[in-house]
């Protein structure tokens, strides 16, 4: 006999528990990094006007904030919706953004030394920053091994598939490359000095060599398949993370080089810095270009704002730092403007995505679920006996 179907309980419909966070993926993180960026990158340009460090840290005392609003939302997510949780892990689009997790925690954390010491005093910010690091390198590794094992043997994706977002995972450990030299000067000299340089480094390798063998697949994809999606357009830019944190990583290694590693590796560093980084930076600014028209061509055709606009923010601040990096180690003027043009893009970037998202917030639309499919019949429990 078939009775009708009864709704299901608050208590046993995982949907119905909590339901603003239901919707809320890994993404979101990629709001506490762009916030961070700003405020790191900022407090390093050549030209300081007056009032502008102050304002560096408090927008990264905002990216604190953020950072401790979402991993409180995203523990009840994983507590109250672990079905959603799951599905995001076994989703080929989901999965890579769990490297934005690590991103934030490393973002925030080097931050905490940059210019969060000015206020909460340097042994805090170096604690602060020392357990951040420290997590953020640990689910970084865990998330560059992870997200490509369930891509080889849970996803089914097809190479017309290939997008930006796979780099998401591979850049986090570059990240603690970039980030995890300014703790050795707090560490006590000598070897626990070198092993960190030593172990920044090592994650360097890791990201660039992953980064290499992905990056041809999305620059054929975009070529030989056409232009991605209109949502998905913005997550070009997501390539000069790799390329921006890279030369970032390489010139922190030449800060720190001195009187931690012997004088001939510590000299190479500093050439390491140069050689690699001017490069590598030229090809940024050739990606930034190609990124931009597309977007551009995406704008013009209809695209509106999606989550993934916050990719106009950390790969661009991560670019801001690497042209610092390069000013500091060449003493060229070009880079110190160079650094100064791109952090303008970086606030305005910013500035529109944090709007858009306050404004989604707001009206609840950001955290709706999709939409079914027109005629999809509603979702209803039945019971047999």
């Amino acid at each position: 006999m078939v009775t009708a179907a009864q709704p299901l309980s608050p208590a046993a419909d995982p949907a119905r528990r909590l339901p603003a966070v239901r919707h809320l993926g890994p993404n979101w993180y990629a709001c506490v990094m762009g916030t961070a960026i700003v405020g790191t990158a900022g407090a390093a340009l050549p030209w300081q006007a007056s009032g502008l460090r102050a304002v560096c840290t408090a927008v990264w005392a905002l990216s604190l904030a953020l950072l401790a609003v979402l991993l409180v939302a995203r523990s009840l997510h994983w507590r109250h919706h672990r079905d959603q949780a799951r599905a995001h892990l076994l989703d080929p689009t989901a999965a890579p953004f769990y490297g934005c997790l690590s991103m934030a925690l490393l973002a925030v954390g080097g931050g905490a030394l940059t210019v969060g010491r000015d206020w909460l005093g340097t042994p805090a910010a170096v604690a602060l920053d020392a357990v951040l690091f420290t997590v953020g390198t640990v689910v970084g590794l865990a998330a560059a091994v992870a997200v490509p094992y369930l891509m080889a043997v849970r996803h089914r994706t097809a190479p017309e598939q290939a997008s930006p977002v796979w780099l998401l995972p591979l850049v986090a450990p570059m990240v603690s490359a970039a980030v995890g030299p300014l703790l050795v000067p707090h560490l006590p000299a000598g070897q626990p000095r070198e092993t960190l340089l030593l172990a920044c480094v090592a994650l360097f390798g890791v990201s660039l060599l992953a980064t290499l063998v992905t990056l041809p697949l999305i620059f054929g994809r975009l070529l030989t398949g056409g232009p991605l999606p209109l949502a998905l357009t913005p997550s070009l830019f997501l390539v000069l993370g790799p390329l921006g944190q890279s030369t970032t990583a390489v010139g922190k290694f030449a800060d720190v080089a001195p009187g931690v590693v012997p004088a001939p590796y510590a000299g190479g560093f500093e050439v390491l810095a140069v050689l690699y980084g001017v490069p590598v930076m030229g090809f940024a600014l050739l990606w930034l270009c190609l990124a931009a028209a597309h977007v551009v061509r995406a704008r013009r055709e209809g695209m509106g704002f999606s989550m993934t606009w916050w990719s106009f923010t950390f790969p661009v601040g991560t670019c801001v730092t690497g042209a610092e990096a390069l000013a500091r180690h060449t003493g060229l003027a070009v880079y110190d403007g160079l650094s100064v043009v791109l952090y303008a893009g970086l606030v305005t970037a910013w500035a529109v995505a944090a709007a858009h998202t306050a404004r989604g917030l707001v009206s609840g639309a950001l955290l709706a679920g999709p939409r079914p499919a027109p005629g999809a019949p509603r979702s209803a429990t039945a019971r047999t006996r």
